[in-house]
């Protein structure tokens, strides 16, 4: 016999609500998920899977209407296996793309965490913009 989970198990799981898993559900995003007699929500190992790359979706910015029609893709089958691979590969180069912009908000970050550790450190910004200004004059990092 397979191991089944309930929606409040499978929401604690995800980090997502109850609510947010029967949307899901309603809307098709669920393929083959399973109601016993008294119509309460079985989540298979293959829903769970089903779960974990919705959130991967979803993460890569993903909207749940697009979520939707890769899902029907994938019950379409074989027929629509380039149109998968080619979403895959614009969600892939979208992705690095956001993640080079979060890299150059880090470098940012880093650097203005070290301008204001050192700030605090000499109880003034004083020092810290004659070296900033010493370092690039063309940029003032305060």
């Amino acid at each position: 016999m397979q191991t089944t989970y309930s929606i409040s198990e499978v929401a604690q799981m995800f980090n997502i609500s109850p609510s947010t898993l029967r949307y899901y559900d309603q809307e098709g995003i669920i393929p083959n998920l399973h109601k016993n007699h008294a119509g309460v929500r079985e989540f298979s190992p293959d829903n769970l899977a089903t779960l974990k790359l919705v959130g991967c979706l979803k993460c890569a910015g993903m909207s749940i209407k697009d979520i939707k029609i890769f899902i029907q893709w994938c019950a379409d089958g074989d027929s629509t296996l380039q149109k998968r691979l080619e979403m895959f590969h614009e969600l892939r180069r979208t992705t690095k793309a956001q993640m080079q912009e979060l890299e150059a908000t880090l470098d940012t970050l880093e650097h203005k965490c070290r301008y204001y550790t050192q700030a605090v450190k000499d109880g003034t910004e004083k020092f810290v913009k004659q070296k900033n200004k010493a370092s690039d004059p063309k940029i003032v990092r305060d």
